[in-house]
This record gives structure tokens, C-alpha cells and sequence, in this order.
């Protein structure tokens, strides 16, 4: 097993890491089934980082059919203890508009259905993880640190509302979001982070903001092609950060 800085999982419209050289593939198997796709493994500004995309390669998986304890636990057995989630949102508030990239320090899940916690499997012990602080605040310094000395904009803190998906929210939704003090709205930042904290892996979060959420913006439908531009802009400083963060 090599040493993996760290350990990226891609979201919508992040299906690659650019800038990884000397890329190794693996297929990996887990005791809870098969993970979202391959792990690509390569060189990032001279560390070795691990790669996911967590809807797949060709976006194939919804968010409430994702293997979320699979993708975690592939990602630790190939030698991986701190992941980085991106995960594109919507913005609710105003300092979380189209194209910014922002580090939550909080999150609310509205999600069901879901298998939520290892807990689940015959045998395995009840786990009563503190979740308070949901993203492990020491890593969440080093993803600040690393912006600063890449010279990457980014919002600190903000709270990530998880909501089920596939389909995007409703106005009403959204202004109880507000309410509730969401910043943020994705479909995948649950259960995530509580299994990676099962896990006991060091998880943080760069939500990168593609639209305004239902009610929050102009009024205009929500296209695709204008939420991966938003991506591609927002994501343009994403390899010296996650370089930088690599080395920390």
C-alpha cells in the first residue's frame, strides 16, 4: 500500500483531476460493494493524490444511489486518511453566489432513505460518533491555509443544507432552508461526512457554487449548461490548491 496524501472525491461536472500525471487505476472491492468507479492514483505538484468521481466517470449514479460507505472505504484502503469533497451546490445566501468556492463549517441533512452509518452491517458495533463540528476543523485549516498561499478565493465557513435529489428544490424548500440557516444547498455532503467520521478519516468540504438555489436569483430556469460553467470557473484554481494541500 503506497502513501496517499490525500484523497479527492469529485462531484458534478469534476469528473477528473487535471493537472494528476503518472496515473494508476484501481479497481477496488470493499465489504460494502463496489465504489462509484475506479480510483485513479497520480502525482499532483509532487504528492501522490487519489481520485473519485462520486457519480461516476459519466455521472451514471444519482445522489441517493451512490455507494457512500463503498466510496470511503475504498478511498482508506488504498492508504488514504484525510478526503477532500467537492460537491457542487446551490447558493442560498448572499455571500454564496454562482462561481464561489467556499469551505462549510456546518450542515443540516434533510436527507432519507439512505444508508446513513457502518451500523448497519450484522455484527459490527453501534458507533456514537461526536459530529458536532461535522468537518474535521484541523483539515479545514490546512484547505484555508493552502487558498492563502495559492492565492485561491474562498469563503470560509457557511452551512451546507443536504437535501435527497435528484430533483432540485422547490422555493418553499429553499426559504425554509434559509430559515433553518443554510447557506448552502447539495445533494451528497450526506451521509458522507458522518461515515467518513465513522470511519475515523479526516474529511473536509470545498462546495463549489453553480447556481442560485430555487427563489434566490432571477427567476430563470436552471440549465445544466450553465451550472458546469460555473463549475469550470469556480474549479480553475482547484489543482495548485489541492497540491498545496497535498503537502501540508
Amino acid at each position: 500500500m503506497e502513501h496517499i496524501s490525500l484523497a479527492v472525491i469529485g462531484g458534478t461536472g469534476v469528473y477528473k483531476l487535471a493537472q494528476l500525471d503518472d496515473v494508476s487505476s484501481h479497481q477496488v472491492e470493499t465489504r460494502y460493494g463496489t465504489p462509484s468507479g475506479p480510483i485513479r492514483v497520480g502525482t499532483l505538484l509532487g504528492q501522490r493524490v487519489a481520485f473519485l468521481a462520486r457519480h461516476g466517470e459519466g455521472h451514471s449514479l444519482p445522489p441517493h444511489k451512490i455507494n457512500y460507505r463503498a466510496n470511503l472505504a475504498a478511498l482508506q484502503q488504498i492508504g488514504a486518511q484525510r478526503v477532500l469533497a467537492l460537491n457542487t451546490v446551490g447558493g442560498i445566501t448572499e455571500h454564496f453566489g454562482p462561481r464561489v468556492l467556499a469551505c462549510p463549517d456546518q450542515l443540516i441533512d434533510y436527507t432519507w432513505g439512505r444508508i446513513s452509518t457502518l451500523c448497519d452491517e450484522p455484527g459490527t458495533d453501534v458507533l456514537h460518533v461526536d459530529f458536532g463540528h461535522p468537518y474535521t476543523p484541523m483539515l479545514r485549516s490546512k484547505v484555508l491555509a493552502a487558498a492563502k498561499v495559492t492565492g485561491v478565493r474562498l469563503q470560509d465557513g457557511g452551512c451546507y443544507g443536504a437535501t435527497q435529489g435528484p430533483r432540485l428544490e422547490t422555493n418553499a424548500e429553499i426559504a425554509r432552508m434559509r430559515r433553518d440557516g443554510c447557506d448552502l444547498v447539495g445533494m451528497t455532503g450526506m451521509p458522507e461526512a458522518s461515515l467518513a467520521r465513522e470511519l475515523g478519516l479526516d474529511y473536509a468540504c470545498l462546495a463549489i457554487v453553480a447556481n442560485w438555489a430555487a427563489g434566490c436569483g432571477d427567476g430563470d430556469e436552471i440549465t445544466m449548461a450553465e451550472v458546469l460553467a460555473n463549475v469550470d470557473a469556480a474549479s480553475s484554481g482547484l489543482p495548485e490548491l489541492i497540491g498545496e494541500l497535498a503537502r501540508g
